[in-house]
């Protein structure tokens, strides 16, 4: 299966997830399996089992290696032993799907594949703290289909976790200048990220109001558009700018861009996306739904300066 286009349209609030099947055993020896997803944006390929090479100084052992594909080395990661799960190898031969995000390659070897499905990010439960702490915080979002649960895994994690050098990371070296106190609305699913962007922008003096996904920040923005009807104010009274990420339940990041850009009174506020999604292939849809300015996931210390940039361009601010 190669996974060439992504057929969606900006905008929809769908998303198309992998589905995918882990073999595991649990404590007793009974052999199961446990169903994951993961979005369609992020795949480039599904593969059969490569010729893997032993990589030097491996530290975790999920890392099984690496692969050559069309003159590309991709690591290879076991996501059973990454799991911490008791891996059953059957008689299946397992399947390996090639990644992109982060503007990285990782493949990933699983028990098997069974298919691609549409759904709505408003079906996307967020996991409970129970879930997460159980799954060390690598289960973005909860799907219930066709009598099972599916697990949407967040593997910017496990990729991260593996290479810290991948993760995010503040740069502390950047001097911001004071008493901007310029005006943010940020949205995204993640704790640390959203904390980590808030502290960023609080550093280069901006006032934040952080959410966790698209359908509150929708919300809180009528909130706020119904105030400048009332109280005849200025929007740049309330917020100068939109940070969001794409991939979130309910609302995702695309969708929260397009209705501003369709408001009348809301469509002049820029919108910053900032997304391991934000890639060659993919900076289209960022664009079809009006988004000013895309930034990629770990590059965080961009978020601020591009959010001056876009503040000062859009509203005369100094």
């Amino acid at each position: 299966m190669s996974q060439t286009n992504i057929l969606l349209e900006a905008g929809t609030n769908e998303l198309e997830i992998v589905e995918f099947h882990l073999d595991e055993k649990d404590e007793n020896g009974e052999i199961y399996k446990g169903y994951y997803g993961v979005n369609v944006a992020k795949v480039l390929e599904i593969i059969r089992m490569p010729k893997v090479t032993e990589m030097p100084e491996v530290r975790h052992p999920s890392v099984l290696g690496a692969f050559n594909l069309r003159s590309h080395i991709i690591p290879l990661v076991d996501l059973s032993l990454w799991l911490g799960k008791h891996r059953f190898c059957g008689t299946e031969e397992p399947k390996v799907i090639v990644t992109e995000f982060n503007n990285v390659n990782t493949a990933f070897q699983v028990s098997g594949v069974n298919r691609i499905h549409r759904i709505s990010w408003e079906d996307v439960e967020a996991p409970n703290t129970y879930v997460s702490n159980m799954t060390r915080n690598t289960i973005t979002g909860v799907v219930k289909m066709e009598g099972r649960i599916i697990f949407l895994l967040d593997l910017e994690r496990i990729v991260s976790d593996l290479n810290p050098q991948l993760g995010l990371h503040l740069d502390d070296g950047v001097k911001w200048a004071d008493g901007h106190h310029f005006r943010a609305l940020i949205c995204d699913d993640s704790t640390v990220i959203r904390e980590m962007i808030k502290d960023l922008l609080q550093k280069a003096g901006f006032k934040v109001e952080a959410l966790t996904n698209g359908k509150d920040a929708w919300e809180k923005l009528l909130v706020i558009k119904k105030k400048i009807e009332e109280e005849n104010r200025e929007l740049a009274d309330f917020v100068q700018v939109v940070i969001s990420d794409i991939e979130m339940p309910q609302m995702d990041g695309h969708s929260l861009c397009k209705h501003i850009k369709e408001d009348s009174i809301l469509k002049k506020l820029p919108v910053l996306l900032f997304s391991s999604l934000i890639t060659d292939r993919l900076r289209h849809k960022g664009e079809s739904v009006g988004a000013d300015a895309q930034i990629a996931k770990p590059e965080i210390t961009f978020v601020a300066t591009k959010s001056m940039a876009l503040i000062k361009e859009v509203w005369g601010l100094d």
